[in-house]
């Protein structure tokens, strides 16, 4: 994932796409904190779940981003945001539908034995670590907990 993303940076800046560049140049940036934090504390390199997990982040602080500047009146603003979510999304795996989200709630509530709102923890780990950076984990939150009330 790593030599997609930096073949998509170095095509970006030989087509001068003034629009893609930043943006991609961010998440190397990023990529490269996570790398210096984990070698910082003595681990490996950056995984591409890592990844996922670092371009989910990415992706959810700038919708927070454009809604604070749609209710600020700066719609520019909101749109660059919108822009570069669209360029972090076409590095992320494919995001599952909400029937596909129930399906696999459903499957690891049963893999773990859940059988309260007191699993919820133990259900969403779960969940984390089968399908990062594949689904909206607040969704699935929200379908968790209604199936095991």
């Amino acid at each position: 994932m790593r030599d997609t993303i930096a073949k998509a940076l170095t095509t970006a800046i030989k087509a001068q796409d003034k629009g893609r560049v930043p943006t991609l140049r961010l998440i190397m940036a990023a990529i490269k904190d996570r790398d210096i934090l984990n070698r910082g504390a003595g681990k490996e390199p950056v995984t591409d779940e890592e990844i996922s997990s670092i371009l989910a982040k990415m992706i959810k602080q700038r919708e927070e981003s454009a809604k604070l500047y749609e209710e600020g009146g700066r719609a520019e603003l909101a749109e660059q945001e919108r822009a570069e979510i669209e360029i972090i999304r076409d590095f992320m795996p494919k995001q599952l539908g909400e029937a596909d989200i129930r399906e696999a709630c459903s499957k690891v509530i049963d893999e773990i034995g859940a059988s309260g709102l007191r699993d919820m923890g133990k259900c969403m780990n779960a969940l984390k670590e089968k399908y990062a950076g594949q689904m909206d984990f607040s969704k699935a939150s929200g379908i968790v907990k209604e199936i095991l009330q």
